[in-house]
């Protein structure tokens, strides 16, 4: 399944069902009064949290929606009908803004949640409600009122205990592979991830959490370069962030991993500001096929500035049981 999680929509309940004039026109009622019916409510818009779901893909594709009308009101006080709500289901974890402010609406954050995006209009009284002594044959209804309508964007933010940042072809995928049954493409040229995969990682009967790997970022990608810009809403609910930097010769002559370490961090604090106060977990990956005497003044570059870093091998296994545990001590904290 195509992988979408942004989508304008336009929505429109349904509206009110008109009241009626009528009057009663039977044998032995003479001067029988009025008898027009209520309208029927319209339909309202609701949208509806489902666990089932993974992507925004059916409203990329389909994007006006629209409930139906309440009936009209008849003869011999007979209301009309309403009409039944419109029901749009989306994943869990999606933020729902209204397009033309850009303020949020609602965060449907958990499984069930639901929400009213467009009211239905409320059916027009018929007649009968405007009999009175001075007025015994009203031939005033009301109309039912309009249905609100609005444009709203849909934004899906998934929803993992750890997100996986890193420059590109650093090994993310890899590693989410090797500690979970989820099988992102893996290959030795950049941008292999092209969308966010979501893994489940089992330490033990009682210990499991969800893990997520979003596409590799690189400078600027707050501002739009690169891939990952587009999915960085994906780690903002993230208890913890595993940051997974390396040091072959893929990183070039002029990087080095606290240089990618300190870029990243500056994309975050650029998109959002709260993200570096997210706990981290610093990991230098591909120790495999590097000199151990390096690791060591890897580490003395990060904690210079405070940071541990941790080393490990994804492809071979190597120090990633560490690591794993090392994030469980953040997640099982209260």
């Amino acid at each position: 399944m195509q992988f979408i999680d942004e989508a304008v929509i336009h929505v429109k309940a349904g509206d009110g069902g008109n009241g009626v004039v009528a009057f009663r026109r039977e044998d032995g009622v003479p001067r029988g009064g009025p008898s027009g019916g209520d309208g029927g409510n319209g339909g309202s818009v609701i949208v509806v949290a489902d666990s089932h779901l993974a992507s925004l893909l059916d409203y990329k594709y389909k994007r006006h929606y629209k409930a139906e009308r309440g009936e009209d009101g008849r003869n011999k006080d007979q209301y009309g009908a309403a009409a039944p709500d419109l029901l749009l289901k989306v994943p869990v974890g999606t933020v729902i803004y209204d397009d033309e402010s850009g303020d949020p609406i609602v965060d449907l954050d958990s499984d069930g949640a639901t929400f009213v995006l467009a009211q239905g209009g409320v059916g027009g009284k018929g007649n009968i409600h405007f009999k009175s002594p001075w007025n015994q044959a009203p031939r005033t209804a009301e109309p039912g009122t309009p249905g609100e309508e609005r444009t709203l964007r849909l934004e899906l933010k998934l929803l993992a205990d750890v997100g996986l940042l890193g420059f590109p072809n650093v090994g993310k995928s890899t590693f989410i592979s090797r500690v979970s049954r989820a099988r992102p493409k893996v290959a030795d040229y950049p941008f292999t991830t092209l969308v966010p995969n979501l893994g489940v990682v089992r330490l033990s009967d009682e210990r499991t959490f969800v893990i997520a790997d979003i596409p590799g970022l690189i400078e600027g990608a707050s501002e739009g370069a690169g891939l990952g810009h587009q999915f960085l809403r994906h780690v903002e609910r993230c208890r913890v962030l595993l940051h997974i930097v390396e040091a072959t010769f893929t990183t070039g002559p002029d990087r080095s991993p606290k240089q990618d370490f300190d870029i990243i961090n500056a994309e975050l604090a650029q998109y959002a500001p709260d993200l570096v106060k997210t706990p981290q977990v610093v990991v230098l990956n591909k120790v495999d096929a590097i000199d151990p005497k390096d690791v060591a003044e890897y580490r003395a570059d990060f904690e210079a500035d405070g940071v541990e870093l941790h080393a490990m091998s994804a492809a071979t296994g190597e120090g990633v049981d560490a690591v794993l545990e090392k994030l469980w001590t953040f997640l099982a904290r209260p």
